[in-house]
């Protein structure tokens, strides 16, 4: 599957320009063993000209054919290679950025490409419930990792202390898996699914 790159895309996006678009599919929650419920989820990845991609998820609960049963969550967040931000980043809040973008070329790229031969990226994710993560990690060609550096977690909300995250495009498909320790539990499996790119 050939990669298309936005002509509109700022450069430090080029890194991530392989999850923009749509990915449906289906999963399974927790280890995906005979008993483990299934779902069907409905990711997007989209950029507006500033250096970060928006980040949609929506999940069904589904029975084994696929068929949807009720909703099961949504959560949304930015994602974006981790570095230093300037005057021409925009914020915090609504103050504006400079019109041009923090790094200018794919040279001044390159200078942030980490001794893994990879770049450090920063997702942050919110939750229904009162929950938001922040993830930090490494995306080295079509493989992302990703670990919680923090869980905020509101007074009233579920326990829920860590994750980790792994994306990886394989034959044009979007696998994943996510990890995570709540309710007292060590990290262990959560849920994992195969997404292909839809038009």
């Amino acid at each position: 599957m050939a990669i298309e790159i936005p002509t509109d895309l700022t450069p430090e996006l080029v890194p991530l320009s392989w999850l923009l678009g749509t990915w449906e599919g289906q999963g399974r929650l927790g280890s995906g063993e005979a008993d483990s419920e299934h779902f069907f989820q409905s990711a997007t990845f989209k950029q507006n000209g500033l250096p970060y991609l928006q980040y949609t998820a929506e999940s069904w609960l589904t029975d084994e054919h696929g068929t949807k049963l009720r909703p099961l969550t949504v959560e949304t967040g930015f994602w974006a290679l981790d570095r230093k931000l300037n005057e021409a980043d925009v914020g915090p809040g609504l103050v504006p950025a400079e019109i041009v973008p923090a790094l200018k070329s794919a040279d001044e790229v390159e200078e942030l490409r980490n001794a893994g031969g990879g770049f450090d990226i920063t997702a942050t994710i919110v939750h229904p419930g009162g929950i938001a993560e922040l993830y930090y990690g490494q995306i080295k060609g079509p493989q992302i990792q990703l670990a919680t550096d923090m869980v905020m977690r509101g007074s009233q909300s579920k326990e829920y202390a860590a994750a980790t995250r792994m994306f990886g495009l394989v034959n044009g498909d979007l696998f994943w898996r996510w990890d995570v320790a709540a309710s007292g539990s060590e990290l262990e499996a959560h849920a994992s699914a195969i997404l292909k790119k839809v038009n």
